[in-house]
């Protein structure tokens, strides 16, 4: 087995948003890569997830990176930008050179870091036309970073499932679902020459299409339970992170 350890570095995506366990913490397609990989590698694998919800990228770098290099790992993914997308002060000359600047800094340490294009989220919420071409920017930053870097690039974007099928969301239209994470793991997994569930991967079935008033319904359902909650908390300056901790924030084997 080529990997020994892997340390997940991010926001809500590689937290494992919305895949909960029985117990209400969060799985997500991190967790299931790095079950997969130990059963390849064996019980001496270890395994730190330091992501954590709404991180903006400057503090995902100052809080996360720094930890994720002194545990020296084989394997590092990175995902940030996409909460700096969704803000006013959004400058993507700024994140492109930290953003090339730090997966440097991970790869010469002489691990392989794994990077995400974004899947397309929009199709299902409103501001289209202001974040779109934002998310096709930081996309072509990241595809080009990666290619410079060495870096293993899973690109969510060019996967048409994710912009097709609802299934792969979780109710509040922005998160995965435990669908939607299996299938990043998925890709992932096949990026990194390890097999997975052939499930992982499959279409799910298009549910059927929603009158058009239960439709309506849903949005107004959906703007009071998640939009307006998320509205509030840009305006006060939370966010839903504030009191969260990484989930693994030490390396070591999964049976911890």
């Amino acid at each position: 087995m080529r990997w020994q350890s892997f340390v997940a570095v991010g926001d809500s995506f590689t937290e494992g948003m919305d895949d909960a366990y029985p117990d209400g913490t969060y799985r997500g397609w991190a967790d299931l890569v790095a079950t997969r990989l130990a059963a390849e590698a064996g019980p001496d694998f270890g395994y730190a997830n330091l992501a954590i919800r709404g991180r903006l990228f400057p503090s995902v770098v100052a809080e996360q990176v720094p930890s994720a290099l002194a545990m020296k790992p084989d394997l590092v993914s990175f995902a940030a930008g996409g909460n700096d997308v969704l803000r006013r002060t959004f400058d993507p000359d700024a994140l492109a050179t930290r953003f090339d600047a730090v997966v440097g800094r991970l790869r010469s340490g002489g691990a392989d870091v794994i990077l995400f294009r974004f899947a397309d989220v929009l199709a299902r919420l409103p501001g289209q036309r202001l974040v779109s071409p934002r998310i096709a920017l930081i996309n072509r930053i990241i595809g080009e970073i990666a290619e410079r870097h060495g870096a293993i690039l899973i690109d969510l974007f060019s996967d048409d499932t994710f912009r097709l099928s609802p299934m792969l969301w979780s109710p509040d239209r922005l998160h995965l679902s435990a669908a939607g994470h299996r299938r990043v793991a998925g890709q992932v997994l096949t990026a990194l020459g390890v097999g997975c569930d052939e499930e992982w991967l499959m279409v799910p079935e298009h549910p059927a299409a929603t009158p058009w008033l239960a439709a309506r319904a849903a949005d107004l359902s959906w703007v009071g339970r998640h939009l307006a909650p998320w509205i509030t908390r840009r305006l006060t300056g939370r966010s839903s992170g504030d009191t969260v901790t990484a989930k693994r924030p030490i390396l070591g084997p999964l049976a911890d």
